[in-house]
Formats: C-alpha cells, structure tokens, sequence
C-alpha cells in the first residue's frame, strides 16, 4: 500500500489531544517477565505489532499441546532475542524460533553463545550464527557470563529478563563500550519493581535469584517515546505557534529516547510536562549552522533527527549509529538513498552519518520533479515510512509499503489525518 501526503494546517488541530500507546520496550519486557511470573498484571500496552507477536507466541507456549513448538516471530527483533532466552530455560520443552527473510540474517551468535556458557542447549536450523535456531530448555546452573557490551543492548536484556530465575542469579560483566545504557537501566529498573534485587556498577551487572515475585499493583506502562518523535519532527518542520498535546508520558522516563526533550530544543521545540502527558510546542525558528549528536543511548530516533535537519536545511552529524546495520534493514544506507532522492549531500560510515546544510525549500524546490517511481522506499523499515512521512509538512510526499507503520505504531496515520494531513 503506497500513501501519498499533504499537509493542510487547521486551527482545530491546535488543541489536539493524542493517546499513544504504551512503550513497545516496556511492554515487551513485561510481558517476559509476567510469564515468568504470572501474577503480574499490565496495563497500557502497547498496540504495536511486535508486541502482538511476543503476547502470541508466549500465549501459545502455554496451551496444551505438543511437547515441540514452531514460532516464527515474523520481523520482530526484540521478541527473537527474548524469547531465545526464555526458552533456554524452559525446562523439558523444544522450540524452533524462526522470523521473515530480513530476521534470517540478523545476528544472533553473541547471545546464543552466552547462553551456551550458561549450560544452554540452542543449535542452528540453517546458517551459523543466525535464525532459525532450535532450543531445547533445561535447568542453567552457571551464573557468570562475559558479554562484549558495544552490541545490541537487547542481547544484554534479555539475559537480565531470565535472570531471576536462574538458581544461583547471574553475574554479567560487559566488555567495552556500553551501548545503548538507557534500555538496560530500564530492564533493572522494571526488575526491581517486581522486588528483584540488581546491581550495576562500572561493568559487571548482578542479579539475585527470585522463584516467585511478590503481589505487585497493575504495572502502568509508560506511552513510547519513539512514537512521540515524529509528533517532534511534525512541529519542529510547522510554522511557529503549531503544538499537540500526547499522553502519556513522565518526566522520570526510563526509556532512552526521552532524549527527545533537550535534543529538540535545537529545533525550537519546547516540550511542558502535564499530570499526564507533553504538550509540543513550536516557538521559535532556531537553525543552527550545524548540530552535534551522539545517539549511542537512544539509535532508534537517528532518522526522525536526520529527516527533520533536512526538512530544516541544518548541517548535522550524527553518531552511535552501530547498531543501525542490524535493524529492520542498514538504517543508515537505506537513509542515504532516499535523502539523496530528494537532493540531500549526505554520507554514511558504519557508525555516524553527515548531513550537510542546504537551501532547496528556500529555492522552490520540489522533489515531486524528476522525484524517484513511487516515491520513499521503506525497506519494510517502520521507522523510515514514519520519519520521511513528517516530510510532507514542507512537501507532498509519497510513502511505500506504508502499512508497515504497524510494527510499532498501527494508529500512524489515522493520527496524521486529525492532525491536518491528507493521505489517500
């Protein structure tokens, strides 16, 4: 399905109140953690369709059934990494966990092998280091395990998820550079508020054993940040006095891409804290000759930042970006091409990308001249369909494969259209 985009600003829309949806990050931790113990209860969580994959697939385990079970997670990276976790430990039972052809050439090997020096039983069903893999559950034993830490945080998480259950804890040491500390802090801190005690200093990670949890009060999980940074981009690239209100979000976060409230400044973007959301406000048109990020805490918000300097005609340089080669596809390629399209000077390494400055908008520019068949390509990339659609505030736009939102944020584009977008 191929969307094309206009924007018409109405006044209404000034005063537009939107909910979204609970972090896919918290979301799906707990939901691991409540079929470890299952007197947890949750709410607000999230609509998106990773978060349906993991409640699946962990629903299904517990049916009566067969003591061998198929589950294929589709494109959903952080159920494959947790669930390959979970179902180490899971005594007596068999599984082979499989996903889409792009999951199929994710990696995986740094977390099976730690598993493996755990005592787990997990092999290759295809190509070594990478899904499908078959994992047969046993009691692990072992409580100590070295991790190179400059990788996908969620290899790390989804060690800490199991961890309570372990007989004897576990003790993780990191090696090297800490990607991402955000969502790990998020996993102990979601531990912790099931009674699990945790330590975390300098580089070694300790969890306690806990066989059972106490009686918690339902566990609200926040709305998701990421989701929140289109709405950024949408202001920031609209004219002054332009704002949204979403809910619901804390200043407290535990989510990483919090970040958004000081990173957006740069943009003109003022964010206010209400008793259950943010109001977004656009009150200035700062533009910075160049602007500076290091986005190693929060990588899933490096388009949507690259798109808006864009839009905004702002030099900037962005790093971290490591793990945006193992995403949903090479975030940062995929990036160039189609920034390029539009007449974008732009250049990539394995870790940052430089975007220089330009004045096409100012110049009458329109990409819709000689624009590429089709439009944006979204390399069944949720982010990319939803970060280059914040482009059609300055542009008509046409986005490809457009119901691929639905990974994380299903209720994308019926919220553009209140907001003053035509889609069709």
């Amino acid at each position: 399905m191929n969307l094309s985009l206009s924007y018409n600003p109405q006044p209404a829309t000034r005063n537009l109140q939107l909910k979204i949806t609970g972090s896919k990050s918290e979301t799906n931790r707990l939901l691991l953690l409540q079929a470890l113990y299952p007197n947890i209860t949750l709410e607000n969580t999230s609509n998106s369709d990773d978060s349906e994959v993991m409640l699946k697939v962990l629903q299904d385990f517990n049916l009566p059934s067969s003591i061998f079970h198929l589950f294929d997670v589709h494109h959903a990276g952080t159920a494959m990494r947790f669930l390959t976790a979970f179902f180490a430990i899971q005594e007596g039972k068999e599984v082979i966990l499989t996903g889409s052809s792009r999951m199929k050439e994710r990696p995986i090997k740094i977390l099976v092998d730690a598993l493996k020096n755990l005592g787990a039983d997990i092999t290759y069903e295809e190509n070594e280091g990478f899904p499908p893999i078959r994992i047969k559950g046993k009691k692990l034993s072992k409580n100590k395990v070295t991790l190179d830490a400059n990788v996908s945080s969620q290899y790390i998480s989804a060690l800490l998820l199991i961890a309570p259950k372990l007989e004897n804890g576990l003790e993780l040491t990191l090696h090297g550079e800490i990607t991402s500390v955000p969502y790990i802090k998020m996993t102990l801190a979601l531990l912790n508020e099931i009674g699990v005690e945790t330590s975390f200093e300098v580089n070694c990670i300790k969890i306690n054993p806990q066989p059972a949890t106490r009686n918690p009060q339902p566990l609200i999980i926040e709305s998701d940040w990421s989701s929140a940074s289109y709405w950024y981009s949408i202001i920031a690239l609209s004219e002054i006095g332009t704002q949204i209100t979403l809910s619901s979000y804390k200043k407290n976060s535990l989510q990483g891409d919090a970040a958004l409230v000081e990173i957006y400044k740069s943009f003109g973007v003022q964010t206010v804290f209400e008793s259950n959301g943010i109001i977004l406000h656009k009150v200035n048109n700062l533009k910075p000759e160049t602007l500076n990020f290091k986005l190693s805490d929060s990588p899933d918000i490096a388009q949507t930042i690259a798109v808006t300097c864009f839009g905004l005609g702002i030099e900037c340089h962005l790093t971290g970006l490591h793990t945006l080669k193992i995403k949903e596809t090479d975030r940062l390629e995929a990036l160039k091409n189609e920034l390029s399209k539009f007449g974008a000077t732009i250049s990539v390494t394995n870790d940052s990308l430089t975007l220089l400055a330009h004045n096409l908008f100012e110049n009458e520019y329109s990409p819709l001249e000689g624009y590429p068949q089709g439009g944006v390509a979204t390399y069944q990339d949720h982010r990319m369909a939803m970060a280059f659609a914040t482009l059609a505030v300055k542009m008509p736009i046409t986005i490809q494969n457009a119901e691929v939102v639905s990974k994380s944020y299903p209720t994308f584009w019926d919220d553009l259209k209140s907001f003053g977008f035509q889609i069709r």
